[in-house]
């Protein structure tokens, strides 16, 4: 999907919005021992991103939404793969 495509879809918009917000609310339930092990994961980013969607919805910068999940997700997702 492009960024044209996602910018039309205002419930994908809202779907992947939560989405975001659930992986810093789970991320916020690992051990601290967890996240210093794994350091390489940009913990206070996740939590950041997951701050502005809910605190600022209305002003959400969709272009940081798409490119999170394009670029940031599949990486991240990356890293845990390899510590599994």
């Amino acid at each position: 999907m492009d960024k044209d495509d996602f910018n039309k879809d205002e419930i994908l918009q809202k779907a992947m919005s939560f989405s975001l917000v659930q992986i810093s609310e789970d991320s916020k339930n690992l051990s601290d021992e967890y996240k210093t092990n794994h350091n390489q994961i940009p913990w206070t980013d996740i939590y950041g991103l997951r701050n502005r969607i809910v605190h600022y919805y209305g002003n959400v910068d969709l272009t940081i939404v798409f490119e999170t999940l394009k670029n940031d997700i599949p990486e991240v997702l990356k890293l845990m793969l390899e510590f599994a």
